[in-house]
């Protein structure tokens, strides 16, 4: 079985997503389960993880009704104010949804680059372990100091980090992500990515082998144990097609056993996410 770990759904709308911006028209359109069922049959995907693409709960919600009608989207990762002083009322409101599998905040776009370690931020982080989710890490390597002390704060709190933190693959540059990607994987609560990458790259120009150096990082850091695949579709469609995007990682990994080939698949996103 093969689990695409990492994409999104919505009904665009500018004022919704406005992080959608000029040069980015090809994601200004409704991309629902409809549209993306057709590409993993394609590619020989079984399952999916649905990732949060707005900050409202009722991004959670919505998320989780589309995974209630399309058995394909095998979990959810949502959104809620962690920040909030009634997170856990928040996240009551889905105690009993098996699909919800983790949150995610949008980090990357925060511009205090220690976010991450307020204090009413962490109080959020603190409170997922009684519900069982998986907390998404969404950064740029500019932030990996402040989510690796974050991950070293909550021992027993599971962790993925998504796009292995965005590196700057456009400009071939490896320090200081390559010596901060190392020091994050030194905890064994926290997981990795191998997605989001063409969208770092050179849009229109991008070979796999641009990709490479950075994966044999993450695979050195992490280890086969350690690693799940995710498209980022339909955000990955910016620079390349379904198909072209998810063979990068599954195209590095065939140099792994087939035992290894099929944890990263399957086994990891399973026991990561609970699926």
């Amino acid at each position: 079985m093969k689990i695409d770990t990492h994409q999104h759904f919505w009904k665009y709308s500018k004022e919704q997503y406005p992080w959608i911006g000029e040069g980015m028209e090809v994601l200004a359109q409704d991309r629902l389960p409809a549209d993306l069922e057709p590409l993993l049959k394609a590619n020989g995907i079984d399952g999916t993880v649905a990732v949060q693409a707005r900050q409202v709960v009722e991004e959670t919600e919505a998320l989780l009704a589309m995974a209630e009608e399309y058995d394909f989207i095998r979990g959810v990762v949502g959104w809620v104010d962690l920040r909030s002083p009634d997170v856990e009322a928040q996240l009551e409101r889905f105690r009993d949804s098996t699909r919800l599998v983790g949150v995610r905040h949008v980090v990357q776009d925060e511009p205090d680059e220690k976010f991450v370690l307020r204090e009413d931020f962490m109080r959020g982080i603190g409170k997922l372990k009684a519900y069982d989710l998986v907390y998404d890490i969404l950064v740029f390597p500019h932030q990996l100091p402040a989510a690796i002390k974050l991950v070293k704060r909550f021992p027993d709190q599971v962790f993925i980090l998504d796009h292995i933190a965005k590196p700057y693959i456009k400009d071939k540059q490896m320090s200081p992500w390559e010596s901060d990607i190392r020091k994050l994987a030194s905890f064994e609560n926290i997981s990795c990515k191998l997605s989001g990458m063409v969208t770092e790259a050179d849009w229109h120009n991008w070979t796999a082998e641009d990709f490479r150096p950075y994966m044999e990082v993450v695979l050195e850091a992490f280890g086969a144990e350690r690693l799940t695949i995710g498209s980022d579709w339909p955000v990955c469609t910016l620079a390349g097609q379904y198909g072209s995007v998810i063979s990068i990682a599954a195209d590095f990994i065939a140099q792994l056993s087939d035992n290894e080939q099929k944890a990263i698949w399957e086994r990891n996103p399973e026991r990561i996410y609970g699926l």
